[in-house]
């Protein structure tokens, strides 16, 4: 679940794992940018690290 608002007047994106989610993970354009800078080192990062996906 995704979500778009505002903080201080700038905007945020919030991720939800479901509707009641008590800690979603709200980030600005900033890390949003730094994010997809990194994007492949993430990928990497849950590959190598996702129990679930190791499993399979």
């Amino acid at each position: 679940m995704v979500e778009r608002s505002e903080f201080k007047g700038k905007p945020v994106l919030i991720l939800k794992r479901d509707e009641n989610d008590k800690y979603p993970f709200a980030f600005g354009i900033s890390k949003a940018k730094m994010m997809l800078e990194n994007i492949e080192e993430i990928k990497r990062f849950v590959e190598e690290n996702d129990k679930a996906a190791a499993d399979q």
